[in-house]
């Protein structure tokens, strides 16, 4: 990709909550080395603000940044566009979640970063993973907090949520919990029920990655959307509407460069993650 380009930080790790030293340090460098990773040659991208068009940020725990942890916001108000993705299942604090803040102390940081962004439609709430478990017989989900959670994005002005279904892959399985894979119909519910929700508080409802979802009627999610990025840029620079072919088949983000690492592994430690998760605290 030629700049400007979009610059995701991260799908890989947390930077926002964990590593804001490294962040502020590869601002100040006006560049970073990302290592490929699928073994490939170490990438160099140009960080300098006029080699990027928009941040987008996706993280469970803004609070360091918004805090000016390591010099890294007064370090990005030189950038055009931030956007944010702010993580909220409702399962913080809790064995699914170890590290990651009690989830209404985490909604508190939405409308701090609609003010930040400048733009509530620069701002969105992921209520991703929906997840299922077993406990004994019982069956144990997040689902119950979607409304609660829902009603937090109405009230602080966020206008759009995005949500999936947790694909369970090996690694996942491998963890020592005994997961529910949800059946097709049961799918199609919980979608009615996440868009009923979703309606009721006049919220835009996307399905991120999830062709269940998509094909139970919400719509399919581009979460790095290079027309909306291009809209809502200050001076309206364009950006690519094609897909991105780096990502999933059925993801429909537009191409940004991924500045984390699957090196950088995240201390939140979550149970489902899908990428390289910390050591759970025993």
């Amino acid at each position: 990709m030629q700049p400007p380009y979009v610059i995701s930080c991260s799908r890989r790790t947390d930077v926002a909550a964990c590593y804001t030293d490294w962040l502020a340090a590869a601002l100040r460098a006006g560049a970073v080395d990302v290592p490929s990773p699928y073994g490939g040659p170490v990438r160099h991208v140009a960080l300098a603000p006029q080699d990027v068009h928009s941040i987008v940020f996706v993280s469970k725990d803004y609070g360091p940044l918004l805090a000016g942890a390591a010099g890294a916001r007064a370090l990005l108000a030189a950038y055009e566009q931030l956007f944010f993705h702010l993580t909220i299942t409702g399962l913080g604090g809790s064995a699914m979640e170890p590290r990651v803040p009690p989830w209404r102390d985490v909604a508190a940081q939405l409308r701090p970063l609609i003010d930040w962004a400048g733009d509530a439609r620069r701002v969105t709430l992921r209520f991703d993973p929906v997840l299922h478990w077993r406990e004994g017989e019982a069956v144990r989900s997040n689902l119950p907090l979607a409304e609660a959670v829902f009603d937090a994005a109405a009230e602080s002005g966020v206008r759009s949520v995005r949500v999936s279904i947790a694909a369970l892959y090996p690694k996942m399985r491998r963890r020592g919990y005994d997961w529910y894979d949800p059946t097709p119909e049961e799918h199609a519910a919980i979608a009615a029920h996440l868009q009923r929700l979703a309606t009721a508080r006049g919220l835009e409802l996307y399905a991120c990655a999830d062709p269940t979802l998509a094909a139970a009627g919400i719509r399919p999610s581009s979460c790095i959307d290079g027309p909306l990025l291009a809209e809502l840029h200050p001076r309206r620079l364009p950006l690519p509407a094609r897909k991105d072919p780096g990502q999933r088949p059925s993801c429909g983000c537009t191409p940004s460069v991924d500045i984390g690492s699957y090196r950088m592994r995240c201390p939140h430690a979550c149970a489902y993650c899908y990428a390289a998760p910390g050591r759970r605290e025993t």
